[in-house]
């Protein structure tokens, strides 16, 4: 299998702060990995610096084949690469629709796209009219995955869209995501709903100090209480 994504002694800094320490990570085609690790690790800086948010001091980023790590964000967002971060990054004050429009370069979605949105998320087909400010913190989350949904792509970068979500909504982003995996995206996934995390990961990367330093099958990750106490200091099991 193939990888879709490989980053190689990846360092990033912000500002005097040295964040990513020589990250290295592998996202295979077609799976979905989970990038895992305590609060302030590097994980959200790892996808920022992936989608170009954040400027890599040293390192490679090779995307489908090609070095990406010098381009600039919108040419990551048109070689396929969605990302969906953790402060949903809607318009509040445009209607769910208006949001879907403006998140798809190529034009508004087609029908099958949006009818395939709607299936995932079946609010966002009711509030289609509504300001998206109005909508509940579960709904804007939805509205979030769905505008990188809005057009075909390849990569998906997520960052915890379980995080303070009720049961309920949570069940029904992991099936979206699940969905989303079923029509051959790749994904890589920021979660700390660790639930969640073993029942959608097919791979698992853990961080910590800004390194990765661990990687695996998820599964393996999940039946090894052991492991999981000494890679991020708690266990799955009693999550």
């Amino acid at each position: 299998m193939s990888d879709v994504l490989r980053i190689e002694g990846l360092f990033t800094d912000i500002a005097q702060y040295h964040i990513l320490e020589g990250v290295d990570l592998a996202v295979p085609r077609g799976q979905v990995t989970m990038l895992l690790g305590r609060n302030g690790v590097g994980k959200t800086t790892t996808l920022k610096t992936v989608m170009g948010h954040w400027a890599a001091k040293a390192g490679s980023i090779r995307y489908d084949g090609q070095d990406i790590t010098a381009w600039p964000t919108p040419a990551r967002a048109r070689a396929g690469i969605g990302f969906v971060p953790e402060d949903m990054g809607i318009f509040t004050d445009l209607t769910v629709e208006e949001n879907m429009v403006l998140a798809a370069a190529s034009g508004p979605p087609d029908a099958a796209r949006l009818e395939r949105v709607f299936a995932a998320f079946p609010p966002l087909k009711t509030f289609w009219k509504s300001e998206a400010g109005t909508l509940s913190g579960g709904q804007k989350q939805m509205l979030s995955i769905a505008r990188a949904m809005a057009e075909e792509r390849v990569l998906y970068l997520i960052d915890e869209p379980t995080k303070g979500l009720a049961p309920a909504i949570v069940s029904t982003m992991a099936g979206a995501l699940r969905e989303l995996k079923g029509q051959g995206a790749s994904i890589l996934l920021v979660e700390q709903n660790f639930a969640v995390a073993k029942a959608l990961g097919d791979h698992a990367a853990v961080m910590d100090d800004g390194r990765i330093v661990w990687t695996g099958a998820m599964a393996e990750l999940a039946a090894d209480a052991g492991l999981q106490e000494r890679l991020m200091g708690l266990s799955m099991e009693a999550e």
